[in-house]
């Protein structure tokens, strides 16, 4: 068994164990409506809006703000400072850097209305958003890619790819764990930390199947 599934394992049985109720800083406002999976700790100065839905083992680090709507899986980790407005949805294990920006409209006015044109924003599982990052609303960012720290995303990211930049541009692929990953002439790479295989196949990078459904 390869060390992420044994992780993935050793998680599943984590969740298990979790307290029934989220640990939250008596500072923290939680509006009535706002549902907090077990497990889950809110940290000091954070708001949790009315229909914000935050999954199970989530860590949701000081001055957060979570709007209306927003909906985050099972481990998602908030580092401090981030505001996460409606239309934003992360998925499992996502990770969002120390003031990293999202927004919602393209084209916001101070006298014009416009929540009714708030955008999706969809973080796949695994990714990974750096510090002061911007995302621009509407773009879908795929699994595992990693966001460089300050890059400014424009446009739809593939899974497993890294970016860097303002915009942000792609300069390679990287692992579940993170590492670059550098492809021989038949397009394989291996995980240095996990020893995983990845297969890049016109322009699709993917998991190696042989090399990840072992028998214990």
């Amino acid at each position: 068994m390869t060390p992420i599934y044994s992780w993935i394992r050793s998680f599943k049985t984590y969740l298990l164990k979790l307290p029934d109720q989220p640990f939250i800083h008596p500072s923290a406002i939680i509006d009535e409506g706002a549902k907090i999976g077990k497990g889950s700790y809110i940290w000091h100065f954070t708001h949790i809006m009315s229909g914000a839905t935050l999954g199970k083992a989530c860590n949701i680090g000081q001055n957060v703000f979570v709007g209306n709507g927003v909906i985050l899986g099972n481990n998602v980790k908030v580092q401090n400072n981030v505001s996460i407005y409606s239309g934003v949805i992360c998925e499992d294990d996502v990770f969002l850097g120390p003031s990293c920006v999202f927004t919602n409209v393209i084209n916001p006015r101070s006298a014009i209305v416009r929540k009714g044109a708030y955008l999706t924003t969809l973080v796949k599982k695994g990714a990974s958003i750096g510090a002061n990052a911007t995302i621009l609303c509407g773009h879908e960012l795929g699994a595992y890619c990693l966001i460089g720290a300050g890059s400014v995303v424009t446009k739809d990211v593939p899974p497993y790819a890294l970016m860097v930049g303002n915009p942000a541009k792609q300069l390679g692929w990287v692992s579940e764990y993170g590492h670059r990953l550098n492809f021989d002439e038949k397009g394989f790479a291996k995980c240095l930390e996990s020893g995983d295989v990845y297969v890049l196949n016109e322009g699709i990078v993917s998991k190696n199947n042989t090399s990840i459904h072992k028998k214990e």
